[in-house]
């Protein structure tokens, strides 16, 4: 038998949780900032808030009492004195903090009551002959079980034994970037000449080039998806004559728009190629995304196969579903419901249905890809608000949904429009369509950032807009009590709403209520039998309400952007004129006064999409962050589009010219993330 394993140490097990297993690992784990402990500061030369390294005598060591035990020492130079005060302290403190001790300490002086003091400095002892370091202090993100001089000594050693040797051939680099080992070398032992804005900035050559090789990996392992998808095979999708393609056409209650069209025909070719489709359709809140993915479905079943549309919740669900049944069911196409909420035998019949084929069109939520949901035929798969989902369950339902030895096509819908460097990067190998045309009809919402303590005059709004007749929605963010968000729940907004409204029906609406009881509700306020609509998120997307004209979003700080746009497209979409009321809580951190003013200077998706990019960083907007792993750990798409760029025109050729260098640099890079990358 072999022997056991030892067991591993404390701070072992932290660089496991860190992802620290490998000594490329380790050299990728770069510093957060530095300290400078090569040189010492003459005590008389320290400034206010300016962190140092001082080395001086003890001259004092005491416990003080009031107002609270502290350790107060001090220590004395040549040229002058400062107090090292410790609010917190050990036994080892004082052991070593003893009259004519001579000590280095480090940290920011500021002014106290008797002069200049650093409070919890680094210190330790020394003698005269102790050198200073050679090169800055790297300080790297760590936990509590993984001591920073732990980390240093285990990053140095891997340093030496890591493989980076140069995998990419002459040319590849951008001219001016030095070498791998050599850039990673320097940032984590700067010299002390070195410029740490620049280092902590990122600008410097050596981040430069970590950030280059990071992009260009990105867009290999995305060149590579896209040539392996390119030789799958698909089913050949086509409309034929007085088929159900042409006869949804003409039963349609209303005509496509330029735009609407344009991207139907895009659709088209791809479902008609043989290779699987991966295409994104992009479009702002109410450009009409449902109808061209109804005709995507529609050309899959005129050819024999069938079409799964999974929606992130019940309620978009449910707004599919319906709409997809009004238009397809007179056609004689039988539609199956499929969601967490369906249990026992209606669950089981509709598997059945969709397992035989008699279902040629399934809509739900991830109830789709739940193990026992096999198809008979699927030819196209539709995600909407594929943000909303993780990318694991993207990859999912990409690995589930094969019939035979043929891919189905694969169509991905987003109302939040991606900014062009987040396409470029994430989803370089997806063909995008964007419909960029609203339908007639709909009106620009006027937006109005309102402080909380006008909340008298908004209701009085709400009261002139039902005397028109028309309909209004009040979005709350919680629906109960917390201790740490003190806001107002839905329930008892609605209880107030529906006391200061007398002769109105107020409804309630809500993530925990049952869904016969959230179907009811909804079914009311579509029918305008109710006037007002309190309600959490649930309604962010999918609810289509022409004559709801108002919406009021409670504690909007606490949205975010893409949310509060989705948000506010639930109004607008009759021909009334629409408000959309942001009621704040002052005072506004920064990042919640950049969303709101956001929303206040734009109703243009794309504009949005772009802000929140900034606000929010790529993994977030995309929903990388379920993956457990930063996409990009070290370039930003914001500031660095034309590193972006530069790896692409690199990745094209790389592939092409030498695959095997290409391979060899994605491995070093991504490891098993490269899978999310191909989501």
């Amino acid at each position: 038998d072999r022997p056991a394993a030892p067991p591993r140490s404390a701070p072992q097990r932290a660089m496991d949780k860190l992802g620290l297993r490998r000594d490329i690992d380790l050299a990728l784990h770069l510093p957060l900032r530095y300290e400078d402990e090569t040189r010492v500061v003459p005590i008389a030369d320290l400034r206010d808030g300016t962190p140092a390294q001082v080395e001086g005598e003890v001259a004092e060591a005491r416990i003080e009492l009031r107002p609270r035990r502290q350790l107060v020492v001090r220590l004395r130079d040549d040229s002058g004195e400062l107090v090292l005060r410790f609010l917190h302290f050990y036994p080892s403190h004082q052991k070593a903090l003893v009259y004519g001790a001579r000590v280095r300490a480090r940290g920011e002086a500021r002014d106290g009551f008797f002069g200049l003091e650093m409070v919890h400095p680094v210190f330790r002892t020394v003698d005269a002959h102790t050198p200073l370091a050679t090169s800055l202090t790297p300080v790297y993100p760590t936990s509590a079980q993984l001591p920073q001089s732990y980390l240093r000594k285990a990053v140095s050693s891997a340093l030496g034994r890591a493989p980076l040797h140069e995998l990419l051939p002459p040319g590849t680099v951008p001219p001016g970037l030095p070498p791998l080992r050599e850039a990673l070398q320097w940032l984590h032992h700067p010299p002390p000449s070195a410029s740490i804005a620049a280092l902590e900035d990122r600008s410097h050559p050596a981040w430069q080039r970590l950030k280059f090789e990071e992009l260009l990996a990105q867009q290999l392992s995305q060149r590579f998806a896209q040539r392996e998808r390119a030789q799958l095979q698909a089913p050949v999708l086509a409309s034929r004559p007085g088929g159900l393609h042409e006869q949804l056409l003409a039963a349609l209650p209303f005509a496509l728009t330029g735009a609407q069209r344009r991207v139907a025909t895009e659709i088209a070719a791809d479902l008609g190629a043989g290779r699987p489709m991966h295409r994104l359709l992009q479009g702002d809140v109410g450009s009409g995304k449902t109808v061209v993915a109804a005709l995507a479905a529609a050309v899959a079943m005129d050819s024999g196969w069938q079409c799964a549309l999974m929606a992130p919740t019940e309620i978009l669900a449910e707004q599919h579903f319906r709409k997809l049944v009004q238009w397809l069911e007179p056609l004689g196409v039988g539609v199956a419901w499929l969601t967490g909420s369906r249990k026992g035998k209606a669950r089981q019949a509709m598997v059945e249905r969709v397992a035989s084929g008699d279902a040629r069109l399934v809509v739900g939520t991830h109830a789709v890809i739940q193990d026992d949901v096999h198809f008979a035929r699927l030819g196209l798969a539709i995600v909407d608000e594929q943000h909303r989902f993780g990318v694991a369950q993207r990859l999912a339902l990409r690995r589930k949904l094969g019939a035979s030895d043929l891919e189905p096509h694969l169509l991905m819908m987003s109302a939040t429009p991606i900014p062009r460097t987040l396409a470029m990067s994430y989803f370089a190998d997806l063909d995008v369509s964007t419909l960029d045309e609203l339908p007639p009809g709909r009106t620009p919402v006027l937006t109005k950032l309102i402080a909380d303590g006008r909340r008298a005059e908004v209701v009085s709004r709400i009261d002139d807009e039902l005397s028109r007749g028309r309909q209004v929605y009040w979005v709350c963010p919680l629906i109960e009590e917390s201790e740490k968000l003190d806001l107002q729940n839905a329930t008892e907004t609605h209880a107030r709403l529906s006391a200061a409204l007398p002769g109105r029906l107020v409804g309630l609406l809500h993530g925990r209520m049952p869904a016969a009881e959230k179907a009811a509700v909804m079914a009311l306020f579509t029918a305008g039998e109710m006037a007002v609509l309190v309600a959490t998120t649930v309604i962010e997307v999918g609810v289509d309400v022409p004559n709801a004209s108002l919406m009021v979003i409670e504690h909007a700080e606490r949205f975010g952007l893409s949310q509060l746009h989705q948000l506010r497209g639930r109004v607008g979409r009759g021909a009334a004129a629409s408000v959309c009321v942001l009621l704040y809580s002052a005072p506004l951190s920064p990042t919640a006064k950049d969303r709101l003013r956001a929303m206040a200077e734009t109703n243009d998706g794309f504009e949005i999409a772009r802000r929140d990019l900034e606000i929010r960083g790529p993994g977030e907007f995309m929903g990388a962050r379920q993956s457990g792993d930063a996409l990009l750990r070290f370039a930003d798409l914001a500031e660095d589009a034309p590193l972006l760029q530069r790896a692409r025109e690199a990745a094209a050729v790389l592939v092409e010219r030498d695959a095997d260098a290409a391979r060899a640099h994605v491995a070093r890079w991504l490891d098993s993330r490269a899978d999310y990358l191909n989501a």
